[in-house]
């Protein structure tokens, strides 16, 4: 029984440090895969940020590109302006007054007819004030039409 034992102790002995050997090395495999795992979340977490950034910048590029779009487009309209003077004389009345043509045009097409106001003159009376002032497509005018109804002079 003697030599059994000699021979069955080591054989014991093996087998435990076997089964101790597994356990480490399983032990070292999840603590690899813990930080396989931590770097592949890390990573996730970075390229989802990135694209989110991606996101928002392609957006600010396309607003960007529609504004500019936008403002060239605008840059198309014209107003061509046109005034002369009129003197209609009466028997008793001697009246002078300024006509002032407009035309809205986009690049070279006109996209209205010629929209005539006339205004009567005084002694003294600035020029370039009432023709300011009675421009159908300017900012101001185009702003207050908004505001009231819309007030058409015949031709």
């Amino acid at each position: 029984m003697d030599q059994f034992l000699w021979i069955l102790l080591p054989v014991l002995v093996a087998a435990g440090t076997a089964i101790l050997v597994y356990f480490l090395m399983e032990a070292r495999a999840e603590v690899s895969i813990a930080k396989e795992r931590e770097n592949l979340a890390a990573a996730k977490a970075l390229l989802a940020a990135h694209e989110t950034g991606l996101e928002d910048k392609i957006k600010a590029a396309e607003e960007t590109a529609h504004r500019k779009a936008f403002d060239q487009f605008l840059m198309d309209f014209r107003v061509e302006e046109r005034h002369y003077m009129r003197e209609s004389k009466s028997h008793f009345i001697n009246r002078k007054s300024m006509i002032m043509q407009e035309r809205l045009y986009f690049r070279n097409i006109p996209l209205s007819n010629w929209v005539e106001h006339e205004m009567p003159l005084e002694e003294g009376s600035d020029l370039k004030l009432n023709a300011a002032e009675a421009s159908v497509f300017s900012a101001r005018a185009l702003s207050d039409q908004t505001k009231h109804a819309p007030k058409f002079l015949p031709q």
